[in-house]
């Protein structure tokens, strides 16, 4: 018998787990709860997005955005049909894909695919992976810990009134959620003072500190929400919404009373410093239930 054929997963074996690393810290969490579970794991860290330092102790191969011959190439290589794609990827252009001999033949999907949203894109991507007969896996099914629990997280609750602004902002996404919008917003009673979009949660953080700067945005003290949750129909292996330390002080430095997610729908990667900085910063986080 031949290496490739013992590297290959047999029925009843999911064989070695291909995590595709884009940036932050999701990749390492869910490669070692993978390695903990006892799967062995192999790591193709995007050009750009991952971090070297943080893949270098497991087995990987470097990928480049586009290049599906060489990626389907190295997971078959190695034994891994269970894939998990997980880390920040920002939406590439067309001009910078990295179009190999085994993507020429997807080009024209390729091109259909950025004529849409965000999940419009991802969910096309993964359905090239599954007619190449490989399972996509959810992070949060390999690390389920990384799930935002119900619940208030820290030292501080919102009040009824965060509660009644967190909800209403929760019904915003879901009503965006057909136009392939972001995943997050940030409301004020029932006013919406920002909608993510193609910026990301960072800068409309941002954005809102210096609305709020400049007297566009009229709160008083701590006040508004941020509040992020998955559209309805996404397809939740591929693209959860996130939060981490960074969003905490980005949410303070713009004045916000709290973070408020939906429970089981938003991943945490540190969840115990995303708790310490909201405690230090005086910001609330809960977990709304379904």
């Amino acid at each position: 018998m031949t290496e490739a054929a013992r590297s290959q997963p047999s029925e009843s074996d999911p064989g070695t787990l291909g995590i595709i690393c884009g940036g932050g810290a999701f990749p390492v969490v869910v490669a070692e709860a993978a390695l903990k579970a006892g799967r062995n794991v192999f790591l193709l860290p995007i050009h750009g997005f991952a971090e070297p330092a943080a893949v270098a102790r497991y087995p990987h191969e470097w990928i480049h955005i586009g290049a599906f011959g060489k990626l389907s190439s190295v997971l078959k290589r190695n034994g891994c049909r269970q894939v998990v794609f997980v880390g920040t990827v920002l939406r590439p252009s067309i001009r910078k894909l990295r179009v190999d001999w085994g993507s020429l033949k997807l080009l024209p999907r390729v091109l259909g695919m950025f004529r849409g949203g965000d999940d419009h894109l991802l969910s096309a991507v993964g359905r090239i992976f599954e007619e190449n007969g490989f399972e996509l896996v959810g992070a949060h099914e390999i690390a389920p810990d990384i799930l935002v629990p119900a619940g208030v997280l820290g030292a501080h609750r919102p009040g009824a009134d965060d509660l009644a602004a967190a909800e209403f902002g929760r019904d915003v996404v879901r009503a965006l959620g057909p136009f392939d919008i972001g995943q997050g917003v940030v409301v004020g009673g029932r006013h919406v003072l920002a909608v993510e979009a193609a910026e990301g949660t960072d800068l409309m953080l941002a954005r809102c500190r210096e609305l709020r700067a400049i007297g566009r945005i009229k709160l008083h003290g701590r006040a508004g929400v941020l509040v992020k949750a998955p559209k309805p129909s996404q397809d939740r292996r591929l693209d959860l919404p996130s939060i981490g330390p960074r969003t905490i002080e980005l949410a303070a430095e713009a004045g916000l009373a709290g973070v408020a997610v939906e429970a089981g729908g938003v991943i945490a990667a540190e969840i115990e410093a995303i708790v310490r900085i909201a405690d230090e910063k005086g910001l609330f986080i809960i977990g709304l239930d379904k």
